[in-house]
């Protein structure tokens, strides 16, 4: 019976976790790559999964065990019947006013049915499982070790497995057939518990009482402390999974398929809580969280990036053992089983709060990741000092934990207060007088203040408000990329604007991304730099776009060829559209009598480049006409006149990663139709993790377009100075004459195709394939 159940609750969680980043990339070319998709739908799931444990509370409780099973077999054909997954097609286009309203429609209606029915079996079966006459019965929580190691299973498997071998329609199909297994499964587990079990739900049930004798046990009560305490520990890991999540993908690295690593620590540590045998000494990762904390204390203060392995592997492991504590605690203070569907009530409302704080009010309330370290400082805060203990309904929640830590006492803010005034001295002061190397400077700076917070240990509260006040006076370290002079923060992430730490440009960065640098010097506050300058690739291409050597100015009708007389005036009122606008660096090329038009998701970036106390690329900008379009380019491109740009230019970074849906063959079909007669396309693909050209190359031979590449990877000294960097360009055209004018530029060489990376369209794209080695 055990395995029967345990293997029924894998494939559950299995199926939640494989239809979440399917449906997630299903709606994603409807509504664009903006990372408000993802957390609406990240929000979605969590809301269904609250509302599954809650009907399987609202059911044990109410029903008999055959009205139970009945139910859930009804609720299990009746998603069934909404298989395969896929969006309405009557409602295929979002709704342009209420795009988040549309989505939570169709995942309502497509996914709901399916989704609930999956997130109420968790908490019913185990509790079907907890009346039955099985050895295992007394102490059922083990099984939730089981669900979640299928919820890592599918979380490794989608990326690794499915995504590279199935198209999203294949993969519906797939799913849909991998579902109709859970009615048998979920029928055995009826059919094994049948009349064997121990009582109805509203009865009283027999167990064995400590003397060998048989009485009626009545469940404890549970107070409304305790139960907020469930969700408490439940939300600080949840806050915090989703904290580092941000961090290591926009401050470290934007490797693909990175945000896979903490979601699967985190499901690792239900396992490893609620299993039979415990492998971590909760007294052990108690003591090892402070030291791991204040070492990430050390690096995010000090903006540490390099080695990349190892500070991710630092973020990775401190996270590991801050949910453990987490969890383990919550585990610690697990109810009996005629409590259990309540108990992951309340944890998943705690799982759900924790996301919440993170999506939707931390980029409300604060212009930087504070939400990861508050999170942290609440996990240092949570940690044992006595080490495990046995699951109890006596177990001590939070208020009543360490005598020491009840009532706040003078000390308990003199000593964070202290410490974050120290730090912001230090780091405010030291740095302008360059007395040390900057290697030495940061261990000065905050080597001491960690020390005397270590001094704190004893007492879990001073220790995490200590934590506290050195990210507090942190924040007054300018770090690599200078002062900070302006910093906003929304749902696509948080962009600054720096003074360079030799104070000759002002840039703009989001993570560890540079997206636009202008010199203060006005003799050259004109000149593009960074991937844009003037010697590198984008200048070659605009060098040809100015000469006609794009073949636009012989092109035939709608616009025919004119005569040498009005040849300038021809070439000077083409039209350019560029997405992704960063500091506006690319206006310095525009041409008088010429109609640019700048497309980018991000609110916070347009408002940035268009302020001339950061920027004056755009003000500068000898066009004609020059158009600001706010949101996803994708989606606003299709407003465009159809034969309108002479150039179109993709310049969208994500971090440093393009976003997927803008190099698929159904988007690249798009930028053909806005594409004049003779026009081009540049696509900028500089990145540190991924080797796109491959993808552009397939691409162009699948629609039987001419590509060329230029590499732009080796750079001397002198040209970093001049404001220059690295760069990996691509142009394409209908035509071998819509490049023509790069024939005598000997570094663009002709693209080459790559069959196992396929060909990427909406259905089908595999970052995994295209991978740097």
């Amino acid at each position: 019976m055990t395995t029967l159940f345990a293997i029924t609750l894998f494939w559950s969680a299995a199926l939640l976790f494989w239809v979440e980043p399917m449906v997630g990339k299903l709606v994603l070319p409807q509504l664009g790559g903006a990372p408000a998709v993802w957390n609406t739908c990240m929000v979605f799931f969590q809301a269904m999964l609250l509302a599954g444990y809650a009907a399987a509370h609202w059911i044990s409780g109410r029903l008999t065990a055959r009205a139970q099973m009945g139910t859930h077999l009804a609720l299990l054909l009746a998603a069934l019947a909404t298989l395969p997954i896929g969006l309405n097609e009557s409602a295929a286009a979002p709704w342009q006013h209420w795009p988040t309203a549309w989505l939570l429609l169709q995942l309502l209606v497509n996914v709901g049915p399916a989704f609930f029915v999956l997130a109420l079996t968790t908490p019913l079966l185990q509790r079907w499982f907890a009346a039955s006459a099985s050895n295992g019965a007394r102490d059922p929580y083990f099984l939730y070790a089981a669900s979640n190691l299928g919820s890592f299973t599918a979380l490794l498997g989608y990326p690794l497995f499915i995504e590279l071998n199935w198209p999203l329609r294949e993969q519906a199909w797939l799913w849909a057939a991998a579902f109709l297994l859970m009615p048998v499964l979920v029928l055995a587990c009826g059919a094994k518990v049948g009349r064997g079990a121990r009582a109805a739900p509203q009865t009283p049930i027999e167990q064995p009482m400590s003397d060998g004798g048989v009485g009626t046990h009545r469940p404890t009560n549970i107070s409304l402390h305790r139960r907020l305490h469930w969700a408490v520990c439940a939300a600080v890991p949840s806050s915090l999974l989703l904290g580092v999540t941000t961090y290591i993908t926009t401050d470290i690295a934007s490797m693909p398929l990175l945000w896979v690593l903490p979601l699967a620590l985190y499901l690792l540590t239900f396992v490893f809580v609620f299993a039979r045998r415990q492998f971590f000494s909760p007294r052990l990762l108690s003591r090892a969280l402070p030291i791991g904390a204040l070492a990430l204390a050390y690096q995010m203060c000090a903006g540490l990036s390099e080695p990349a392995w190892l500070v991710l592997g630092l973020h990775l492991v401190v996270f590991f053992i801050a949910a453990m504590v987490c969890h383990a605690r919550l585990a610690a203070d697990r109810p009996e089983p005629e409590r259990l569907t309540e108990f992951y009530l309340w944890m998943s409302l705690g799982g759900v709060l924790g996301g919440l704080f993170n999506t939707l009010l931390a980029p409300l309330l604060f212009n930087s990741i504070v939400e990861y370290p508050l999170a942290l400082m609440a996990a240092c805060w949570l940690r044992e000092r006595g080490g495990a203990r046995t699951p109890t309904s006596a177990t001590p929640t939070l208020s009543q934990k360490d005598g020491a830590d009840v009532g706040v006492r003078a000390p308990d803010v003199l000593w964070p207060l202290g410490l974050a005034v120290l730090t912001g001295l230090l780091a405010a002061l030291l740095p302008p007088a360059k007395l040390l190397a900057p290697q030495i400077q940061s261990l000065v700076i905050f080597g001491l203040p960690l020390l005397l917070c270590f001094l704190l240990v004893d007492s879990r509260r001073r220790f995490a408000l200590g934590l506290g006040a050195l990210f507090l006076g942190g924040a007054f370290f300018t770090g690599g990329f200078g002062k900070t002079l302006h910093v906003e923060r929304n749902f696509f992430g948080v962009t600054r604007v720096t003074l360079s730490p030799n104070g000759d440009a002002r840039q703009i960065v989001h993570g560890r991304t540079i997206h636009g640098r202008q010199f203060l010097d006005p003799a050259r506050a004109a000149e593009p730099l960074t991937f844009y300058h003037r010697e590198g690739p984008l200048g070659e291409v605009f060098a040809v776009f100015g000469s006609g050597g794009t073949a636009v100015a012989a092109s035939p009708s709608p616009r025919p060829s004119a005569p040498v007389g009005e040849r300038e005036k021809t070439l000077s009122s083409r039209s350019v559209g560029v997405i992704g606008l960063g500091a506006g660096s690319m206006a310095a090329y525009a041409q008088a009598g010429e109609r640019w038009t700048f497309y980018d998701i991000d609110p916070s970036v347009l408002r940035i480049a268009q302020d001339t106390n950061y920027f004056t690329y755009l003000a500068r900008s000898a066009a004609a006409e020059t158009r600001l379009v706010e949101g996803d380019a994708r989606l606003r491109l299709r407003e465009a006149v159809d034969g309108g740009y002479d150039l179109l230019v993709l310049d969208a970074f994500s971090s440093d990663a393009i976003p997927v849906h803008l190099i698929t063959r159904e988007a690249v079909e798009l930028y053909l139709r806005k594409l004049a007669p003779g026009g081009m396309l540049a696509f900028h693909i500089s990145n540190r993790y991924l080797d796109l050209e491959p993808v552009l190359a397939n691409l162009a031979e699948d629609l039987r377009l001419v590509a060329l590449g230029c590499d732009d990877m080796s750079l001397m000294e002198s040209e970093f100075a001049a404001g220059r960097e690295q760069s990996h360009w691509v142009v394409m055209a209908r035509t071998a004459e819509g490049l023509a004018g790069f024939q005598r530029r000997t570094r663009w060489s002709p693209l080459e195709e790559n069959p196992r990376v396929g060909v990427w369209t909406d259905d089908f794209s595999s970052p995994l394939r295209v991978i740097q080695r």
